[in-house]
């Protein structure tokens, strides 16, 4: 038998011992737990996208309170966990671009906070006659200030017929240039192509129900009115990489609702509603 030199057997144990060390690193990195490290909070609107409004108040200016509020309190009691914002100022920022900050940052999160808004509908306010002596109705626009409640979305199909959200909500793109090159051809005016919008594929569906759904019971058991939790295409969720939700924290057009999410006791008690969903949710994914 050839003798193989001694120098030879320690490259092969060598070589040996470094796959072994290379193999052991792969494999504790596989088994690294899960922990949410970043979670990306999303004022709802801003800038030159501001018209939706109650009787004293805009939308954008709830949702950047109540989204800085939020910030703060997650970096105060989730010590581990960095906070990234859409927005910090009145400003603009496009629904792709939101959802861009939170796939570069590679969120573990993304929530958007929004007011909701009854939509303003023509009715019947009587008649006049004509020069030939028919009746011809007038008009007159009113908005609901009964409607209440919260609501939190999250990305998927929607029924036409239940469109005033999403319709509303993506309006904002056509402030932007080039919308439907950013967009795939949406047209937020058309109902017909929101389904474009549903085949931008989430493949965090269920991560996101189950934080809407923390997110919903929280504003319950604060004695809010519970609109559930729906899926609808909606553009600022549509390519998340992330679990992502948006939740509409009561309706400005309601003088009550619109009072509650403008004080500081409302927006504290919304604040730690999303807190304490988040924690939840937090605590669920990283154990699974």
């Amino acid at each position: 038998m050839k003798n193989i030199p001694l120098n030879r057997y320690k490259y092969v144990l060598l070589t040996f011992l470094l796959f072994i060390s290379v193999f052991t690193h792969a494999n504790n990195l596989d088994n690294t737990p899960y922990k949410i490290k970043t979670i990306v909070v999303d004022a709802g609107h801003g800038g030159t996208d501001g018209a939706t409004k109650g009787v004293f108040s805009r939308e954008k200016d709830i949702a950047l309170q109540v989204a800085l509020r939020l910030g703060k309190a997650i970096e105060e009691n989730l010590k581990d966990v960095k906070v990234v914002y859409t927005r910090t100022t009145d400003v603009f920022i496009p629904l792709y671009e939101r959802i861009g900050i939170a796939n570069r940052a590679k969120a573990d999160i993304f929530i958007s906070i929004h007011c909701n808004s009854m939509p303003f509908k023509k009715i019947v306010n009587g008649y006049r006659k004509d020069s030939r002596g028919r009746k011809i109705p007038i008009y007159k626009t009113v908005q609901s200030t009964s409607t209440r409640g919260t609501e939190t979305f999250v990305s998927g199909f929607g029924r036409l017929d239940e469109q005033d959200v999403v319709m509303r909500e993506n309006e904002s793109i056509l402030l932007e240039k080039d919308y439907k090159d950013n967009y795939e051809g949406y047209d937020p005016k058309d109902p017909e192509s929101i389904i474009l919008l549903s085949l931008m594929k989430n493949a965090f569906r269920e991560q996101s129900i189950k934080l809407a759904s923390f997110i919903q019971e929280e504003y319950i058991q604060s004695g809010r009115i519970d609109r559930g939790v729906k899926e609808q295409s909606l553009a600022v969720l549509a390519k998340a990489g992330m679990p992502a939700v948006l939740t509409e924290i009561g309706f400005v057009s309601n003088p009550e609702e619109e009072e509650y999410m403008n004080s500081e006791l409302g927006q504290n008690e919304i604040v730690a509603n999303l807190l304490k969903a988040i924690q939840t949710y937090k605590k669920q994914a990283e154990m699974e």
